[in-house]
């Protein structure tokens, strides 16, 4: 057995594709495979039209990116392959992320994009490319667990991306590998520097490599030129207290730029897309106690039978830690009930599970936030109703 990546085998007997974004990160994870002697092939993808965009330096997958790629494949010495999946990413990544903000969530492309370009898409690239195996560069762990593997958090825990994992499906888990799960990003970049690469000091992309300047309305208009539809701001007591330009430039929790005064302090507590209402509300409105999940994906051991309860850790915004939590199975629906409540908690976003809230957490996988109810003691009927 190989030590670095879990296969039999001599490394020069095994083949890697290289997921490479330009970025630091990957670039490494190309030439530590090469130096270890395994048979290495990079590609990357074209994700969207670059040059009309997305002009943002610190944005990934753009022209400069693809350029930074090949020439770190140049200097590794690999074959290095770049595909054009612009139409691809547009249907399932950016017309998914409009869609579901004016549908009044608040959506995290980037697990979209994880989920269906880059472990469905380039998987199976991959795996026609004959590949053993694809590496990303994500900081996150992977490792034997009996007869298939386990994901887990990374050791540099302020750098962990297993929030935006958690579609990971057990079969691309386990072709999957993670090289630089087990390090911190300066060990990375003194790697890079080692290898001579010349992405060694450039800057960390951003999360949303499609929205240029972090203005998520305009991108959306672009896509939905009649997203924008005006409505009412209304108070939770009914008072209409002012007009808005579209709910697309609102998400849950939201305080600052609301528009309307008080004399309280108001938050956005829900947003009504069928009505173009945006709700708000005091900061106490904002508490979630049970959450209604979409598109669960499991990788945990125990099998999740109707009526079950497994007690877990959730995480509902990547900046938060994992929190206890315990997920039931009720009438085929998936429901999260958190321990001590959070706040802010918003549809379309992910909640993840994990075996415990410490650094060597395992990802047992999670889900889309559907709906949320401030309660708790959610029945399956109230699931198929309005959740304030």
């Amino acid at each position: 057995m190989n030590n670095s990546l879990d296969l039999p085998g001599r490394p020069e007997d095994t083949r890697v594709v290289v997921a490479m974004s330009g970025g630091v990160d990957s670039s490494v994870v190309a030439a530590l495979m090469k130096h270890q002697g395994y048979e290495v092939i990079g590609v990357t993808l074209q994700l969207y039209d670059h040059g009309a965009a997305v002009s943002k330096a610190k944005s990934c997958c753009a022209g400069v990116d693809i350029h930074d790629a090949r020439r770190a494949a140049e200097t590794i010495g690999i074959p290095h392959y770049v595909l054009d999946y612009e139409s691809r990413f547009k249907e399932a990544v950016m017309d998914r992320f409009a869609d579901s903000y004016i549908a009044g969530e608040t959506p995290i492309p980037c697990v979209s994009c994880n989920q269906t370009v880059k472990f469905t898409d380039l998987l199976t690239t991959a795996k026609d490319l004959g590949a053993d195996v694809l590496a990303t560069g994500h900081y996150v762990r992977s490792a034997p667990l009996g007869n298939k593997r386990a994901l887990y958090r990374p050791a540099d825990l302020d750098r962990d991306q297993s929030y935006f994992l958690f579609a990971t499906t057990q079969e691309q888990l386990d072709f999957l590998r993670f090289p630089l799960g087990g390090m911190p990003k300066s060990k990375v970049r003194a790697l890079a520097a080692e290898f001579g690469l010349s992405v060694a000091g450039k800057p960390d992309s951003q999360d949303i490599c499609f929205v240029p300047n972090g203005d998520y309305a305009e991108v959306i208009r672009k896509l939905r030129p009649n997203a924008a539809e005006p409505g009412d701001i209304v108070h939770m007591d009914g008072r209409v207290l002012g007009r808005h330009e579209g709910i697309i430039h609102f998400t849950i929790g939201q305080r600052r730029g609301i528009g309307v005064a008080t004399g309280d302090p108001l938050y956005v507590v829900r947003l009504d897309a069928d009505e173009r209402r945006v709700i708000v509300g005091p900061r106490t409105a904002l508490a979630t106690k049970t959450i209604l999940l979409r598109e669960l994906n499991w990788i945990g051991d125990q099998p999740l039978d109707e009526g079950e309860e497994i007690p877990l850790y959730a995480k509902v915004r990547s900046t938060r830690p994992p929190a206890p939590a315990t997920l039931r199975m009720l009438g085929g629906k998936a429901f999260v009930d958190l321990a001590s409540g959070e706040t802010g908690v918003a549809p379309g976003q992910a909640c993840v599970f994990f075996d415990s809230d410490d650094e060597t957490a395992r990802v047992l996988g999670g889900g889309w936030i559907h709906k949320t109810e401030r309660s708790g003691a959610w029945t399956i009927d109230s699931a198929s109703a309005s959740a304030a």
